[in-house]
């Protein structure tokens, strides 16, 4: 029988939420689904020292968001719990010590003094940053250098300790990487890195083992960073007898810089003019606040298809998928090697391309937050989906419904007449006089009489229509921009489109 497929994202609480470290959310969350599988977030909260108040929430926040909604997590909780690796403290000892026991590990003593003068004193031009591995173990103060006697008395203190994985000479470790394939590492060149923590708390390499161990993990997707752990992570499951129950791996690819130079970072995008978080994010400790996708004004539809065709695509030339469509398409073996280049311009794209395909009722909220959050009340609703129908295909983000739609609720508090002035004459002048007139005594407001009443004066006024249509649109818009005059009069009404007519032939008047 075929194990059900679990999969799962182990963030640390550290501060906001990567778009690399959302798209592994997505990678991990499509596979499930596509093989009716459990998705699980599990937090890495065991350094302490770099938690961060807050950071859970907004994990869990951006995925809600997204609508990757986890089957067990510290929230939604389930039969593997606790998820949080903090609350799992007492159960990573007993694996530490079966290591010791076994000899595939060892108690380190070396303070933090022993480790500084170490790295000095073995620093060459060839090896610049000395590491704890099989050539300086036999110079330090561990398990393996001092008596059995020695070792008990300094345990029996209470001597602050780590434990070690004893790293073998030269083997070689390979395992199949569902993306990279074969992959092989020599054990000569992993440095014997710390499993438990003088506090008693594991570092990730062995949480990382016995959690997914103890919670089923049939697929571990990560970022190609954690290639290089992966040798000491493949021991451990052999060292601790567990090695038919390893899960499959993939390492995902990089989310690159737009020029392609380096992994793209949080600075990229203050330096570029691009969110890289997900959401909103405020450092509690520095103030510091970091602009989101979802603030910039992108559709979480949006913004979880270009994750997506960030390093992999179905092998058509389809790019907009609904998360359905998703994962009925999604397959491991078609997400690239090579890194991807993040392209904001792309992006854009796509929040343009699901704006388009939303229906106003769909957008109306959302639009509605946008405007007020600008000082824009759209209270008549029937009102505000007429005008998303209209304006949409002109908007990019959420922010530009502002700009194409506020002059709908609200009288522009500026008119560009400056466009109009130019070219005023006495008979234009004239020609809005009693445009203002015909529209004030209209029986029916509708776009198509407007314009048919506006035409029929035009001509009797011997001016061309196409001459009168950027006055007629400052005066009801403030600017050179917007849908068709005439829907937009039909829209605000007859009161209030006389009434903008009226004001900027004042303001002309004057001028």
């Amino acid at each position: 029988m075929e194990k059900k497929v679990r999969v799962r994202f182990a963030p640390s609480p550290t501060g906001g939420l990567h778009l690399g470290g959302v798209r592994t959310v997505l990678f991990n969350y499509l596979f499930a689904k596509k093989h009716g599988g459990d998705f699980i977030v599990r937090i890495e909260d065991t350094d302490q020292t770099r938690f961060v108040e807050g950071a859970e929430a907004y994990i869990f926040n951006t995925l809600a968001w997204c609508g990757l909604t986890p089957d067990e997590s510290p929230l939604h909780g389930g039969p593997y719990a606790p998820y949080r690796q903090s609350e799992r403290k007492a159960s990573y000892k007993q694996y530490a010590d079966q290591l010791v026991n076994a000899g595939f590990a060892y108690y380190a003593f070396d303070t933090p003094e022993d480790l500084e003068q170490m790295r000095a004193q073995y620093k060459t031009d060839e090896n610049p940053s000395p590491q704890y591995n099989h050539l300086l173990r036999t110079k330090m103060r561990n398990s393996i250098t001092l008596s059995e006697a020695e070792v008990a008395a300094l345990l029996a203190a209470g001597t602050p300790h780590v434990v070690r994985i004893k790293m073998p000479l030269d083997e070689t470790v390979s395992f199949t990487d569902m993306i990279r394939g074969e992959v092989s590492f020599n054990t000569s060149q992993v440095d014997d890195k710390v499993l438990l923590k003088a506090d008693g708390m594991p570092t990730y390499h062995l949480a990382v083992v016995v959690d997914d161990y103890l919670m089923k993990i049939t697929h571990a997707f990560r970022g190609e960073e954690w290639l290089p752990s992966a040798p000491v992570h493949i021991l451990l499951w052999k060292y601790l007898g567990w090695s038919a129950e390893m899960p499959e791996w993939a390492h995902l690819p990089l989310i690159l810089k737009p020029d392609g130079n380096g992994k793209l970072s949080k600075r990229d995008g203050d330096r570029l003019g691009f969110p890289v978080f997900a959401m909103d994010w405020t450092d509690p400790k520095t103030g510091e606040k970091t602009t989101g996708f979802k603030e910039r004004g992108f559709l979480p539809q949006a913004f979880v298809n270009l994750l997506a065709l960030l390093g992999w695509n179905d092998g058509t030339d389809n790019e907009v998928f609904t998360i359905d469509e998703l994962i009925a398409a999604f397959s491991m073996e078609r997400v690239h090697k090579g890194g991807a280049k993040f392209n904001y311009e792309k992006a854009l794209w796509y929040n343009q391309e699901w704006i388009k395909r939303a229906t106003a009722a769909d957008l109306a909220d959302q639009v509605a937050e946008t405007l007020a959050a600008a000082g824009t009340t759209a209270s008549n609703r029937e009102v505000l989906l007429r005008v998303i129908d209209l304006v949409k295909e002109r908007c990019t983000l959420m922010a530009d419904f502002v700009t194409q739609g506020s002059f709908f609720f609200m009288s522009p508090s500026e008119f560009d007449t400056a466009s109009i002035q130019p070219k005023w004459t006495d008979q234009k002048n004239m020609f809005f006089i009693e445009l203002s007139k015909a529209f004030e005594s209209s029986i029916v407001w509708e776009a198509h009489d407007l314009e048919k009443t506006f035409k029929e004066i035009a001509a009797a006024h011997d001016l061309k229509p196409g001459e009168l249509m950027l006055p007629l649109r400052i005066m009801l818009v403030g600017g050179k921009f917007g849908p068709g005059v005439f829907d937009i009069a039909a829209i605000i009404g007859k009161e209030e489109t006389v009434n903008r007519i009226q004001k900027v032939l004042s303001i002309l008047e004057h001028n």
